[in-house]
């Protein structure tokens, strides 16, 4: 399969460019300052709440995937994201990236009025400007993918993002990744599907989980569907699970997600 990594982050360049002409940054920034000074409006950590969560698990709202299609084309922000929330989600991933992934950034706006849990944005970040983006409509934390970025771009990317009082989710596949791991990162994420041919192997995650540092909070990401992995990686160091297509494939993805967390606690 064609390297779908380097496709996207092409891509990504042009919208963001074409993002930038619809507001410029400056004016973002001042958007995005007020919302700092407003202490009511304060991030909420996502970090914290993977540690004291029972099951862990980031139910992700994702609607398409380029490997697979369409997954759930109806599904809806304003629904979806708030049911998960109430069925035990410890934190909600909701994907930003339309042509890929169905996604919107609109979709996060949406459901955090709802949602009082930590919201990840996941998309391609690979510029400031996403980052204040992700502030503005209302994220808690955002994803870096290290096979997206040289690792000087990462490390500018995390300090800005906690700058701005995002938490930053740091994700590897491989343990030549591993340096991208420092300050500035709260979360690690093993992503267990290779970005390039899609293929899902979870065992990458009990792979790379020794040399991962302890300070950080550890994530699997990815290829999980049966409540036993969770429990398994979790002995493994693992604190956070991120889910999507097990829950959205069904019809009422809430409904799984609050079924898989009592088989997770259960097993406890």
């Amino acid at each position: 399969m064609k390297d779908i990594l380097e496709e996207i982050i092409a891509w990504k360049r042009t919208e963001v460019e074409m993002q930038k002409k619809d507001m410029a940054p400056g004016i973002l920034y001042k958007k995005v300052e007020s919302m700092i000074s407003d202490c009511t409006l304060q991030v909420r950590s996502m970090s914290h709440a993977l540690r004291d969560s029972p099951s862990g698990i980031i139910a992700e709202f994702k609607r398409k995937s380029p490997s697979k299609g369409w997954i759930k084309e109806e599904g809806k922000a304003e629904e979806i994201p708030v049911r998960y929330a109430r069925n035990g989600a410890a934190a909600i991933s909701i994907l930003t990236d339309e042509k890929f992934f169905g996604g919107k950034t609109d979709f996060i706006r949406t459901a955090r009025p709802d949602v009082d849990i930590p919201i990840l944005r996941k998309d391609f970040i690979i510029d400031e400007y996403q980052l204040l983006q992700a502030r503005a409509i209302g994220a808690d934390a955002v994803l870096l993918i290290a096979a997206g970025l040289e690792k000087a771009d990462c490390k500018r990317l995390a300090k800005t993002a906690h700058d701005l009082g995002l938490e930053t989710l740091l994700e590897i596949h491989t343990e030549s990744e591993l340096d991208y791991v420092g300050e500035h990162i709260d979360m690690v994420g093993v992503n267990n599907r290779h970005l390039g041919t899609f293929h899902t192997d979870v065992e990458n995650s009990y792979r790379l989980a020794a040399y991962l540092p302890p300070e950080y909070v550890r994530i699997s990401e990815s290829g999980i569907s049966n409540p036993k992995t969770v429990k398994e990686l979790r002995e493994a160091g693992f604190r956070g699970f991120l889910i999507g297509e097990t829950f959205m494939k069904e019809d009422n993805p809430a409904e799984a997600l609050g079924k898989f967390i009592d088989e997770v606690i259960s097993h406890k």
